[in-house]
């Protein structure tokens, strides 16, 4: 066996060759098992995907919720300070007018 850089070359070139000629030979014969399994992996897949996303709405349901118990009812702020103007306004004038 030599020891030349040529000699290496040529059997890696050799071995490659081989290698990708075996390869697509196997990758032809189980062609239809792959694609089988693929297909398995792929619905697994989803599925694992919708059951967290469903874990991940209840959660935000949950944040939603009680950060809306934790900010209170929804008001109308301006109705309400509008309302507590008028209040000081006739107060004050009966203040002035009465006192």
């Amino acid at each position: 066996m030599t020891t030349n850089g040529e000699s290496k070359f040529s059997y890696l070139l050799i071995g490659l060759g081989l290698g990708a000629i075996g390869g697509l030979i196997s990758a032809a014969l189980a062609r239809k098992e792959t694609r089988e399994l693929l297909r398995e992996r792929g619905r697994s897949s989803l599925d694992y995907l919708n059951e967290q996303a469903g874990k991940l709405r209840e959660s935000a349901d949950e944040i939603v919720k009680k950060g809306k118990e934790f900010i209170g009812p929804p008001r109308d702020s301006v109705k309400t300070d509008t309302e507590s103007q008028k209040q000081a306004y006739q107060e004050e004038r009966r203040e002035t007018l009465g006192g």
